[in-house]
């Protein structure tokens, strides 16, 4: 799919969506990865936004808060939604499909969720850099 920002959207937006196309940080840290899956927790603070971000891997997020979110799409599709605590839902991938994205907290109170990404999908799982996964002190 070509990438299809619409002419309104501001240029940093734009630039962030061209420049993490192939992006596979789909949350704030990575806090657990095995062989069969990758957790994440995604902490969005009022008025803030995440990188654009590709999913290739069947997936699911929960959010535990309440809330109101814009998600900005490669197709230049905007969607608000509104979340609550325990609000889950669930996404497949058939192998060379995807969903580039990005999600703005547009609501009074900060926004977290949990995604778990499922390896065994039709597509291989995008590189993740060290710089997101959890460290933990010794």
């Amino acid at each position: 799919m070509t990438l299809k920002p619409p002419p309104d959207w501001p240029a940093d937006l734009v630039a962030d969506m061209k420049a993490n196309e192939f992006c596979g940080v789909v949350g704030s840290v990575l806090v657990s990865e095995t062989d069969a899956l990758r957790v994440w927790h995604l902490h969005l603070p009022v008025g803030k936004r995440c990188n654009f971000h590709r999913h290739v891997l069947n997936y699911f997020w929960t959010c535990h808060t309440h809330g109101k979110a814009r998600g900005y799409y490669e197709d230049g599709s905007v969607r608000d939604v509104t979340h609550f605590p325990g609000d889950t839902k669930h996404f497949e991938f058939p192998k060379g499909t995807h969903m580039l994205h990005s999600v703005e907290n547009v609501g009074e109170t900060d926004l977290l969720f949990t995604t778990v990404e499922f390896k065994n999908s039709g597509n291989p799982a995008l590189p993740i850099p060290d710089s997101v996964r959890l460290t933990v002190a010794a």
